[in-house]
Parts: structure tokens; C-alpha cells; sequence
């Protein structure tokens, strides 16, 4: 059977120019993960093979900046033969531990997920990396490696990793949510109008997809925001505050009130 995986909320860090106006949550629903549907002979196989795969792919992988293991996709460089070597065997591994590469794939996403959860993000890496060498059309593998950098303040890579995996899951809402926040994050940096176009596209999406997504509607409010277009945020803003008041950021409420009133008198 399936399981549904809590990945944990992270929060934002807060920007002096725009602290309340910071979207709150990156991860913004629950992740999906199949490792539960393993028979049991499965799961002590795979238990066995994972720490074992900490070592793999890892002989004479080494650079000046540590192991390609901790790179997103293994630092996307041309391999050496002995990496190639050490593929082979991992990928041989696997096929005797698994129905499919894409299962193996799926089971190796998912302990990147649980290494996120436990802040272990080099660890992640590396499992989120023998995921996608496994199955790269698995859009969780560049999800997973997303989140990691957004976790080591590696916003452009962050973006990257996360537009490679919504071009693979084009109709994935929270996966189009999550980067439409970072995208966000990235415009209060450094300010670049295709970046909030971007956003606004992605969550214009998700909405066509989820009509009754509140947090969409208040990163669309926010987007609006940033653009000066005060009247358009309070809209925005309205609807998520129709389809969710417990989901509100009340800090981004006050200060968007400072810029004008709200035109409906709901918020005084």
C-alpha cells in the first residue's frame, strides 16, 4: 500500500527589507512514498543494501570540495572509469534487491526524505543521487536535492533542482508551490521581474489545478505585493483568508496593511 511521509514545514529565513511578507513554508503538503509496499523479505534486503550504498560510488570520487556524493547529481561532471565501475556494481545491486530500477529509485528518494527530516542533508544527497542514477525521470530525486540546497543556502542550485524535477511532474501542485516560494525568496534577494513572473505563473497553475488552495493564494498576494500592486494583494489575500483563516500570516497582514488599508474593511 502507499504511505503518506510528513515531510517537516520549513520556515523561510526572514529578509530585513520584507520580513512579514516572507513566505512561511517551503515543503507545503505531504510527500508520498512506497516503501512500506516492500514484502518484508524486500525491506531486510533493502536494509541491508543501504549501508552498503553509503560506500558506493564513492573510490576515488573525491575533489577539492569533498565527495561527489554530497553534490547534487554527483556534481554533474564527466565520470572516471573506476566511478563508472562503481556505478555498475551499485546498479547490479540493485537489480538483485529490487522488482525495478524505478522501485530502487523510489526506495532511495525516500530515505533522502527521512535524512532531510533528521538534518542529515549530506547523507540526503548522496541518496537522493543514487535515485536518480537509478531512474532519472524521478522528479522526488530533484525535489529532494532542491530542498538540500535550499537547507545549505544554495538558492540558484535550489531553483535549478527544482525546475528539472516540475519538468518531469508538470501537474505536481505542491512541488509547483514550493518553487514558486523560492523563487519568491530569490526575487527579495536580488530583485529580477522574470523571477516574480515565474512565480506568478507557477502559482496561477497551481490554482487552475487546486482551485481551493489557500497557501497559493497568499504567495500570490505576496507576489502582488512586492509588484506595489496593493489592491490585487488585498484580493489575493481575501481568497486565502475565504478558504483558510487558520493558514493567515498574520505579520504579513499588518504590514500589508500599512502599505493600504484594506479596501473591504475585513481586517481593521
Amino acid at each position: 500500500m502507499n504511505v503518506r511521509i510528513n515531510l517537516i514545514h520549513w520556515t523561510l529565513v526572514a529578509l530585513p527589507l520584507l520580513s512579514a511578507a516572507q513566505p512561511k513554508q517551503f515543503i507545503t503538503s505531504a510527500r508520498s512514498g512506497d516503501t512500506a509496499g516492500h514484502s518484508s523479505t524486500t525491506a531486510q534486503k533493502t536494509d541491508e543494501l543501504t549501508p552498503r550504498a553509503e560506500s558506493t560510488i564513492s573510490n576515488g570520487s573525491d575533489t577539492a570540495g569533498g565527495s561527489i556524493n554530497t553534490l547534487p547529481l554527483f556534481g554533474e561532471r564527466p565520470k572516471t572509469a573506476a566511478q563508472i565501475s562503481e556505478e555498475i556494481h551499485f546498479l547490479n545491486d540493485c537489480d538483485r534487491n529490487f522488482s525495478s530500477r524505478p522501485e530502487a529509485s523510489e526506495f532511495f528518494a525516500a530515505r533522502g526524505w527521512d535524512y532531510v527530516t533528521k538534518g542529515q542533508l549530506d547523507t540526503a544527497t548522496h541518496r537522493f543521487n543514487l535515485s536518480w542514477l537509478l531512474n532519472d525521470k524521478n522528479a522526488d530525486s530533484y525535489w529532494g536535492l532542491g530542498v538540500v540546497c535550499y537547507q545549505k543556502n544554495q538558492l540558484p542550485s535550489a531553483i535549478r533542482m527544482l525546475k528539472k524535477g516540475l519538468a518531469l511532474a508538470d501537474s505536481n501542485i505542491a512541488l509547483m508551490t514550493d518553487l514558486a516560494t523560492l523563487e519568491i525568496k530569490h526575487y527579495q534577494e536580488k530583485p529580477d521581474i522574470n523571477v516574480l513572473a515565474d512565480a506568478e505563473g507557477h502559482l496561477q497553475k497551481s490554482i487552475a489545478l487546486s482551485p481551493n488552495s489557500a497557501i497559493a493564494y497568499q504567495k500570490l498576494s505576496v507576489v502582488y505585493y512586492l509588484q506595489a500592486d496593493y489592491p490585487k494583494a488585498w484580493d489575493y489575500f481575501h481568497q486565502a483568508y475565504k478558504l483558510d483563516l487558520s493558514g493567515l500570516d498574520l505579520a504579513y497582514l499588518n504590514e500589508l496593511s500599512a502599505k493600504l488599508p484594506d479596501p473591504k474593511g475585513v481586517f481593521k
